[in-house]
């Protein structure tokens, strides 16, 4: 089974760095973040400036990981779609949208995404649900009708821990903003504490755009490396190659230590679902 690895595992790394131990290793996809030592612009639920980020040295980075046989299957944004303040949320707009005209430039299919959270405030609070759901729609309405302009689409990454917090419910939020350029980012630890392993491909295969490899306990909050939580692995990845074969599947919570070793239960976990699943 092939395995790719997000970027910002390798901060200490330089994107040529980067691509060179990715492709040493066998390693297939990324998703890059901007977060290399030369390239240092990612910013986890907010934005950075990006202005010395041209068209130009875009172009350059995404060659250094292809150029080697990485292919960038993502730009990871992570901005936050729920900022209430109406200036800073249109500054979290724009620093999306030149992010899909990057991916464009450099046809790069997605532009990736959490929902984004009010530090403090994370999660469904009864008190401010309705305006929020309704905030993030509109946003990612304006968002896909970008996206159609320059023939990129945004995966949308759902959480228990966020507003969007079940298949289900993703697939809802698909249908009101009622566009074909709204994709899902699937993290089977994102949802592992409100879907089982069946649920996630019943509701969203048609839907993915690729994979986050991670795990959770399901009363943990933050995620674990694979192997480390509660998800059927065999399962997960037998529902994979029956539903979204060739899908990226792209590990996080890995670093430059431990990386190969977690990418080698991935590939124990596919044997033993070849195994279980004849």
């Amino acid at each position: 089974m092939d395995v790719g690895a997000v970027s910002r595992s390798f901060p200490q790394l330089s994107n040529q760095e980067t691509a060179e131990l990715l492709s040493k290793n066998g390693f297939k996809w990324t998703e890059l973040c901007f977060s290399q030592t030369d390239s240092n612009y990612w910013v986890y639920n907010g934005r950075s400036d990006m202005n010395e980020l041209t068209n130009e040295e875009s172009i350059k980075i995404v060659e250094t990981y292809r150029n080697i046989g990485i292919e960038v299957s993502a730009i990871g944004a992570f901005t936050n779609l729920l900022e209430t303040d109406e200036k800073e949320e249109e500054k979290n707009l724009s620093y999306f949208e030149r992010l899909i005209e990057i991916a464009s430039i450099n046809k790069i299919p997605y532009v990736s995404t959490e929902c984004g959270f009010i530090p403090g405030k994370r999660g469904v609070n009864a008190d401010t649900y309705e305006a929020n759901f309704h905030r993030i729609l509109e946003n990612v309405k304006h968002l896909s009708i970008k996206a159609e302009q320059y023939n990129v689409s945004i995966a949308i990454e759902p959480c228990v821990l966020d507003i969007i917090p079940s298949a289900k419910r993703m697939v809802d939020f698909i249908n009101q903003v009622g566009s074909d350029r709204v994709k899902v980012l699937l993290d089977p630890a994102n949802l592992i504490a409100n879907n089982s392993e069946v649920d996630m491909f019943s509701y969203l295969s048609n839907h993915i755009a690729y994979f986050h490899g991670k795990d959770r306990k399901v009363n943990d909050t933050y995620g674990r490396a694979i192997g480390d939580g509660d998800i059927n692995w065999p399962l997960f990845l037998h529902l994979y190659h029956k539903y979204t074969e060739n899908v990226p599947f792209i590990m996080e919570y890995v670093n430059i230590d431990n990386f190969c070793e977690i990418r080698d239960r991935v590939i124990h976990f596919d044997e033993m679902a070849l195994f279980q699943f004849k």
